[in-house]
């Protein structure tokens, strides 16, 4: 098997990972408040980075994670952890996670008009179709529009902030720093938000704690198979394969969860994952020529 054809796998099997995962944190919404949860996963994923961080000898905190792009980085995750969750506690795990893959496109949005970055008309025409997509799930003014999934919009809007900052933070700042002060700003976050909303603390019980413990498993697991899937394969080739994603959360969600997706939302959906895939697959093109070394060999990204 080729290297792309294995770092196919490697990113499929990251998105079932990441599909379990949310099966988990939905389960638990039904029982601890959504700012108490958003706490606990962030301690817990903050401690597995940490400890990767200790165990490389590389200091925890540096004066680097004060640099706005990583406070600002920061602040994107812990919106858009906070705005996923609550749609994931108010709705749908299969519409939540449709609205969720819409991400690569406002991606794209966001880099040509905050970033100056160059987009073509075919990536701009991705783009209006993943919207449409989004528009035929939401249905806004209609009798199947829900309000809850307003929610997974914000979601998306934090996480594009994320990802639009995490673009202009130096090279020099370790992966596993960021993530480790992404994930534990939703400590304070999260302790601040059930503070201000007057929700009791909720002591969670031993399937609660299994479960977050599931939930920080497949979290991690999914997250070492992408780091490993991205540094094996061509973007080009691989980065489309995260809309597998999508395909694992449906399953989930009509087995685990007896969700029905109506014919709409199923298209939207569709529409959403052809649109952001071909997006995916155009910018991985665009970058492999940039991604050369001066002694010609490709550099895998």
């Amino acid at each position: 098997m080729t290297e792309n054809g294995r770092a196919a796998l490697l990113m499929t099997a990251a998105m079932g990972f990441f599909a379990v995962e949310d099966a988990f944190i939905k389960t638990l919404t039904a029982s601890l408040p959504v700012p108490q949860l958003l706490a606990m996963t962030g301690f817990c994923a903050a401690l597995v980075f940490w400890l990767r961080l200790a165990r490389r000898r590389r200091a925890l905190w540096t004066g680097a994670l004060l640099h706005p792009m990583v406070v600002a980085r920061n602040l994107g995750e812990v919106v858009g952890a906070f705005g996923f969750v609550a749609a994931l506690a108010k709705g749908d795990l299969a519409v939540t996670s449709a609205i969720l893959q819409v991400l690569p496109l406002t991606i794209v949005m966001g880099a040509a008009l905050f970033l100056g970055e160059a987009v073509g008309w075919r990536r701009w025409l991705s783009v209006a179709v993943g919207f449409a997509g989004v528009l035929l799930i939401l249905r806004p003014g209609g009798a199947a529009f829900d309000p809850s999934m307003m929610w997974a919009v914000l979601g998306v809007a934090g996480l594009t902030l994320r990802d639009l900052a995490t673009r202009r933070i130096p090279a020099n700042v370790p992966s596993d720093q960021l993530s480790a002060s992404a994930y534990g700003a939703m400590v304070p976050a999260g302790l601040a938000l059930a503070l201000f909303g007057g929700q009791p603390v909720v002591w969670p019980g031993g399937l609660e704690l299994a479960l977050l413990a599931g939930t920080v498993l497949f979290g991690v697991l999914g997250y070492a198979a992408l780091v490993a899937a991205s540094r094996l394969g061509e973007a080009s080739v691989v980065a489309p394969f995260r809309y597998t994603r999508l395909g694992f959360a449906l399953l989930v969600a009509m087995v685990v969860f007896g969700e029905r997706p109506d014919g709409l939302t199923l298209i939207g959906a569709a529409l959403i994952a052809l649109a952001g895939g071909y997006a995916m697959w155009r910018e991985g093109r665009g970058r492999r020529p940039a991604a050369v070394s001066a002694d010609g060999l490709a550099r895998k990204r």
